[in-house]
């Protein structure tokens, strides 16, 4: 590399890392991107797109079991597990390829090598043909996030996966145990379900998807359960006693500890961040549980250097980290970006049936004190859900009673990671129930069903 000089240098290609870049690159800012292992970072390689692949898969197999409703006919339907994760790679190589493309055509520097922040300005990189020294005015953090992993329950790749393995398995599990219901745990215990694993999920907390709003949690677990899962809650998976080809789990519930064999474990107990040997906390950068500490504007407190992304905390989402790479990449080309609002990002779980969400839950409402209106619209009462054969799930809105403000939207059901965009651009936009309830949905869709749930927050829905 002959010029070492930057106006930016981005640590980390994820979602984050690599948007910062070509955004920054863009507003007329020279920029070096430096990534340790692949292009698009864990989402695009290990995460986000391989596993919708999958569960892509998973999808269109439980269709074909479904093909008699559709007066249909598919005899001797089965599935080839290594040729279902041979296209799940091959569609994050060609993502991966794509982002080798975008730098091209946006002049971004892109590094392979491991980076640490040296001093100010200065930033150190490993590369295999030794160590460079790169300048530049302003650092960008965006080094994501891997799997936690806690005592007793550490993956060995054998028989305890995280979702690494899991998304490459060796085998296709028989009786497998998912530890936790987040977005990961309960991905992975839906596709391995519907192709015939006999699947329990063990949930620390009241509910699985614990995140989601309880009316959805509650729904969603009918549903996991009509389809064959174990649903295990308030269970602590105490420890794993591991043997040849089985694993017998210890649970605890109620005082009570039971104990049940496995032959694959999947470990999907949260995430910590990637904050060792970057030099941050030698520059005086503040990490609290993992997480760097930083403003509403990604600023980290020290001069030039930002966090964006999962290293930055909740929420830990793909699309959160590019609108912070993009935030931040303006800020520093001296532009007025507006700074991200956590409660208007969504949330989406590609289960089978899918989940959605954005803003507060109904006891989150509540909880900050407001008074509010519900609705609530089963997916049995749109014509198009019938028609589809996807009549199991519901829509809810939460709204101020008082303003009209859209406080929160909840979905479960067929395609609601699609719908719930709808209400996302709402609350940017800080609509009312009447701008909403004014809104001409097209017919015959599904969307109609988020005109209905705002309809029934006021006692005005049409068909139910």
């Amino acid at each position: 590399m002959s010029d070492t000089s930057f106006d930016l240098v981005v640590i980390g290609a994820g979602p984050g890392g690599y948007v910062a870049a070509i955004r920054a690159a863009q507003l007329g800012l020279k920029v070096a991107c430096v990534e340790r292992e692949n292009l698009g970072g864990i989402c695009l390689n290990w995460g986000c797109i391989p596993t919708k692949a999958l569960l892509r898969s998973a999808e269109i197999y439980h269709q074909m079991h479904r093909a008699k409703e559709f007066g249909l006919s598919v005899e001797g339907a089965s599935f080839d597990l290594d040729a279902i994760v041979k296209r799940s790679r091959g569609v994050a190589a060609q993502m991966n390829g794509g982002i080798k493309g975008l730098f091209k055509k946006n002049k971004v520097t892109a590094i392979m090598g491991e980076a640490k922040i040296a001093a100010k300005g200065k930033v150190v990189v490993k590369t295999e043909k030794g160590e460079e020294t790169l300048t530049a005015k302003n650092i960008i953090v965006a080094t994501g996030a891997r799997a936690r992993e806690l005592p007793g329950l550490e993956a060995d790749g054998d028989l305890v996966w995280t979702y690494r393995h899991a998304l490459v398995p060796s085998r296709m599990p028989k009786k497998l145990l998912v530890i936790g219901s987040g977005a990961i745990g309960i991905e992975f215990a839906s596709f391995y379900n519907t192709l015939g694993a006999d699947t329990t999920v063990v949930e620390v907390m009241d509910r699985v998807l614990p995140v989601e709003d309880k009316d959805i949690s509650a729904f969603a677990k009918k549903q996991f359960e009509k389809q064959g899962m174990k649903i295990l809650q308030k269970t602590t998976v105490k420890k794993l006693d591991r043997a040849k080809g089985k694993v017998t789990a210890h649970f605890e519930a109620g005082g009570k500890v039971t104990t049940e064999e496995f032959d694959t474990v999947i470990s999907a107990v949260g995430i910590v961040g990637n904050v060792e040997g970057i030099g941050l906390e030698e520059m005086g950068v503040k990490i609290d549980r993992t997480h760097v500490v930083t403003d509403e504007y990604c600023r980290t407190g020290v001069e030039g250097i930002f966090a964006i992304g999962d290293i930055a905390g909740a929420p830990w989402l793909a699309h959160k980290a590019s609108h912070e790479g993009v935030m931040v990449a303006e800020l520093i080309a001296g532009q007025k970006p507006h700074p991200i609002k956590p409660n208007s990002i969504a949330g989406c779980t590609y289960c089978h049936p899918q989940v959605a969400s954005v803003g507060l839950t109904e006891d989150k409402a509540k909880e900050a004190g407001y008074e509010i209106k519900v609705g609530k619209f089963p997916f049995i009462g749109n014509g198009k859900a019938v028609a589809m054969g996807e009549a199991e799930g519901l829509v809810k809105t939460i709204f101020d009673a008082k303003t009209g403000e859209l406080l929160g939207a909840h979905m479960v059901g067929a395609e609601v990671t699609e719908m719930i965009q709808g209400y996302v651009i709402g609350r940017t936009l800080e609509t009312t129930e009447e701008e909403l309830m004014n809104t001409v949905f097209p017919h015959p869709t599904m969307s109609e069903m988020m005109h209905e749930s705002v309809l029934a927050a006021y006692g005005r829905a049409l068909h139910i």
